[in-house]
């Protein structure tokens, strides 16, 4: 993807959450990886988002109607009936069944035929990378780390212009992924493998991809 078609797609993502109903509550908007080193063109364009977790919305006693019409539960609890109402072409839901946050967010958020990766999670940007780290370094899964080199764009409904403005121009500086990984805490030692085994996994992915999390 080109880098000014990236930018672009950010854009329209935060303008998306700002003006449409989503699924669930949205804080904050990332972007990390590719698109804030700088480079052009881009292997895939990772967007980080942090939502609220509706444990009981307020219209949970809907949940029956869209079991009965959409074969899907959840609606009402885990995503907003009023969105279910508007988008009910959208509606996703995991294996089980059960509506899923953040692949209704990716439904709506995105085009299917993009290499573009989205991280939906409870937790801020920054909390979620430390919390991915330990435990990918705990069962030493490196390809789960989650690369901390990230941009805030856009939280609690304010756009950031001069995050934009440096992303299009390409300031952010930042370290290689080893050193910000070794940053963080990680042995020397298995910084190059972790970096390795992230970018390993990145390559492996085509079109859009989500990923949910909680913390």
């Amino acid at each position: 993807m080109e880098r000014s078609a990236a930018i672009e797609r950010v854009e329209e993502i935060v303008e998306t959450v700002e003006n449409d109903t989503m699924p669930v509550p949205v804080r904050e908007i990332w972007v990390y990886g590719d698109v804030s080193l700088g480079l052009d063109p881009i292997d895939r364009l990772d967007v980080y988002v942090t939502k609220d977790i509706l444990l009981r919305g307020d219209d949970a006693d809907r949940e029956t109607e869209f079991v009965e019409s959409h074969g899907v539960k959840g609606i009402g609890k885990t995503v907003r009936a009023e969105w279910a109402d508007e988008h009910p072409e959208l509606i996703r839901a995991s294996e089980n069944g059960y509506t899923a946050p953040e692949k209704c967010l990716a439904a709506h958020l995105l085009p299917d035929d993009e290499p573009v990766h989205l991280e939906v999670c409870n937790s801020s940007f920054e909390d979620n990378v430390t919390q991915r780290l330990r435990g990918a370094m705990a069962r030493e899964a490196y390809e789960q780390i989650l690369d901390p080199r990230g941009v805030c764009l856009w939280v609690d409904g304010q756009r950031s212009d001069e995050a934009f403005r440096k992303l299009r121009e390409g300031e952010f500086a930042f370290p290689t992924l080893p050193a910000a990984l070794e940053m963080l805490g990680m042995d020397e030692e298995e910084t190059e493998e972790a970096a390795q085994a992230v970018e390993s996994y990145r390559r492996r992915q085509e079109g859009t991809t989500v990923r949910g999390d909680v913390v």
